[in-house]
């Protein structure tokens, strides 16, 4: 056994590991140090730092230690070197404290910012991320390092993941390692909390007692100052006016839910007006309290409640509170906390909680004693993108050529934290590029870059890759596209145009024609013409053999639509999803998934700026109540391609490919009788894998190359169903 061992360090770009605080060893050299995976070992080299050991995979070197960009930063070395290895015995920290951007530091709370760091050792000055160790070994609940995954995301935005912190100190400890019971906190932003049960909660006071971390002011929230106004006058009455409302002889109820799109401002507007009013905010996040155990989550309820109560004008701030009054099986916790927000409501403390989900919170959270007032964030349009852009960029040196019209207008479903995340990664671009300049700019390129790689937490899941295509790159179909740009383009594009008119915009179309023929492919290509958010969902991924989920499924698919508006909703195979009424056997699912699809597509809550795309090769297996007016109205056949059709096709596939000038498309085309549009793009495609077998040196494909694939290559089309098809097309509304 040895106490220590002098490796060479290297750079290991594993996403596995990044920035996780973990190094690699070879087995051989972890028992020569008599360590285990997930045990701390400290690294010395220019710097001395800490991190935890894991095992490297098969075939790594025993002279070698494996570590990512940030362990290397912390060592002070940029290109790697010498670095010792010592076992490290590691201390729980008591006491962590870090700094950070300040955007960063605004709305991640000490909570959050603890579960950020679970597992993790970190060491005074030492740089970290906010991505959770969730590699080696279970450090913590599995539960928790998600909820403080998701809820990061939502907070900060994309740009969570490259956000770094540095660590000022830990309490009596060079190095610790931070468990649950350390106190994680922001520099100068403890709460003099002296009671052990009760984790320390970090008191937002008004910006001039707090000069570190400033709360948001309201001129940095555009778009919610009729929320804030609503807000400030209720706070304000029951703060600083009691006599008045004692003199009228009534009561104001100071319990308010505030729901609204991850992201988009509802704790910065809680802080904002707790300023305005003079009162101290003390953050929770519900789903920490809700992993606890019953007893613990209702001992932590009783303290906040308590310290609140002796702050004077106070405002208890619960995130994300559908986790401890959920709508469905409530436990004793929700008991508890409706007790507690009656008492603290009645102290003269205000209870603000906001969720994302306001269709999972407890309703009876909104009786008049508890939550009495309720206000609405709305997901911001394209001129509140504008104004917050301009909050967002005002530090920003931008070049002439930046603008903000567009990139709002290019942005659909962002909030806040998206727009915040996006100006980040623009202005990460413009530093990469200037390096060595004295006067960087951000120019409209980098804007265009980060757009490529940010997208909008709405649209985290469900999302249809946009590919660079337009309907200008697919071949012939004028009818098909000159319908498409009507029914679905004009609808996202200029709804004002039909409010001034006084028409209401087509709901829905549904693409049907014989497989391969480019159903999918046109919408891929009306989501790259169009500026708007695109859903897609396969029909069969919406269905589930348990009671209820189906329907809950299409009710969030809807949901998320909305917030995200305007948005593209895309059913392929959609005849899956909706099938004829009373004809199934699967003890009525599929009926009441076609009762939930009709009843979102035409019900009492409009679908505003939300255009359905349906696809099938089945139109006659979907039930007709979906394809009245007001819900797939528009019925467009995608038929199979004819001569001229499959030449523009060939040619729009072969756009990128260097055919030699003897290969003759029209004449190709011409002679592809019963070749779909995905047939026509694989015998191009096979004819380049066909010169690359003559020559992996090939720089053209010759004719003889497309010969020899159009033999492999054979038609997909079946006579009979295109014959029936047509016919369908015939009989029914053309589009």
């Amino acid at each position: 056994m040895a106490d220590e061992l002098t490796l060479t360090v290297t750079l290991r770009p594993a996403a596995l590991d990044a920035r996780r605080g973990i190094v690699r060893l070879h087995p051989e050299v972890m028992a020569a140090l008599a360590i285990n995976p997930g045990d701390a070992v400290r690294l010395s080299g220019p710097r001395t730092t800490a991190g935890l050991a894991a095992r490297a995979e098969a075939g790594a070197s025993r002279a070698l230690l494996y570590a990512d960009d940030l362990t290397l930063g912390n060592l002070g070395m940029r290109d790697g070197g010498q670095v010792t290895v010592t076992p490290l015995e590691v201390v729980a920290a008591r006491r962590v404290t870090l700094t950070g951007p300040a955007e960063i530091v605004a709305v991640v709370s000490p909570e959050m910012l603890r579960l950020a760091l679970l597992g993790k050792v970190v060491s005074t000055g030492d740089d970290v991320s906010l991505i959770p160790q969730d590699v080696v070994p279970e450090a913590a609940n599995r539960s928790l390092v998600e909820a403080a995954r998701r809820s990061l995301a939502n907070r900060v935005g994309y740009g969570w993941t490259s956000a770094l912190l540095s660590v000022l100190s830990i309490e009596d400890a060079d190095a610790a390692l931070v468990t649950m019971d350390t106190v994680v906190g922001w520099e100068s932003s403890y709460s003099t909390t002296s009671s052990a049960s009760v984790a320390p909660v970090r008191p937002t006071a008004p910006a001039s007692t707090d000069p570190d971390v400033p709360p948001p002011s309201l001129d940095d929230l555009p778009g919610l100052r009729t929320q804030a106004k609503e807000l400030e006058e209720l706070l304000d009455l029951g703060f600083h006016h009691g006599e008045v409302l004692a003199r009228i002889g009534t009561k104001v109820s100071l319990g308010v839910l505030i729901s609204g799109p991850s992201g988009s401002g509802k704790s910065a507007l809680v802080r904002a007006v707790a300023a305005q009013v003079g009162a101290r905010v003390f953050p929770v996040w519900s789903p920490e309290l809700a992993a606890l155990t019953n007893d613990s989550a209702a001992t932590r309820l009783r303290g906040l409640a308590r310290d609140a109560r002796a702050a004077g004008p106070a405002v208890l701030l619960f995130s994300d509170v559908e986790a401890l009054a959920p709508r469905d099986e409530p436990g004793p916790l929700a008991t508890v906390f409706h007790q507690l927000i009656a008492e603290t409501v009645r102290a003269g403390v205000a209870v603000v909680c906001t969720t994302s989900r306001p269709e999972l919170v407890d309703r009876s959270l909104r009786s008049p004693d508890l939550l009495a007032v309720q206000l609405a964030v709305p997901l911001p349009d394209a001129a509140m993108r504008r104004e917050q852009l301009v909050v967002l960029t005002r530090g920003m040196p931008l070049a002439e050529d930046v603008r903000l019209d567009d990139v709002a207008g290019r942005t659909p479903g962002f909030v806040a934290a998206d727009l915040g995340a996006l100006a980040r990664e623009a202005g990460v671009r413009a530093a990469l590029r200037q390096k060595e300049s004295e006067s960087p700019t951000v120019t409209m390129a980098d804007f265009e870059a980060a757009l490529d790689v940010v997208r909008p937490t709405s649209m985290a899941e469900s999302t249809l890759e946009v590919a660079a295509v337009t309907l200008d790159d697919v071949g012939d179909m004028v009818e098909v596209k000159q319908v498409l740009t009507e029914s679905v383009l004009w609808p996202l594009t200029y709804p004002d145009t039909f409010a001034r008119l006084g028409v209401s915009p087509p709901r829905g179309v549904l693409l049907y024609g014989p497989p391969g023929c480019g159903k999918t492919y046109l919408v891929k290509a009306i989501a790259g013409t169009g500026k708007a958010n695109v859903l897609s969902v396969k029909g069969a991924e919406l269905l589930s053999k348990w009671v209820g989920d189906s329907e809950r499924a299409v009710r969030e698919l809807f949901r998320r639509a909305r917030e995200a508006a305007p948005t593209l909703v895309f059913l392929d195979e959609v005849d899956a999803l909706a099938p004829p009424r009373g004809q199934g056997n699967d003890g009525g699912t599929a009926d009441r998934v076609v009762a939930a699809l009709l009843t979102e597509l035409d019900g009492v809550e409009d679908l505003r700026n939300v255009v359905v795309i349906g696809a099938t090769n089945r139109p006659d297996l979907i039930d007709p109540a979906l394809l009245r007016p007001g819900r797939l109205e528009r019925l467009v056949y995608v038929p199979p391609p004819d001569g001229d059709a499959r030449t523009a096709i060939l040619r729009a596939a072969a756009k990128a490919v260097p055919l030699d000038p003897k290969v003759d498309l029209a004449e190709l085309g011409a002679s592809l009788d019963g070749f779909s549009a995905a047939d026509c793009a694989a015998l191009i495609r096979e004819s380049a894998l066909a010169a690359m077998r003559d020559s992996l040196e090939a720089t053209t494909v010759t004719a003889d190359n497309v010969a020899s694939a159009r033999a492999r290559i054979r038609p997909s089309l079946e006579p009979s169903q295109v014959a029936w098809l047509a016919a369908y097309a015939s009989t029914h509304q053309p589009g």
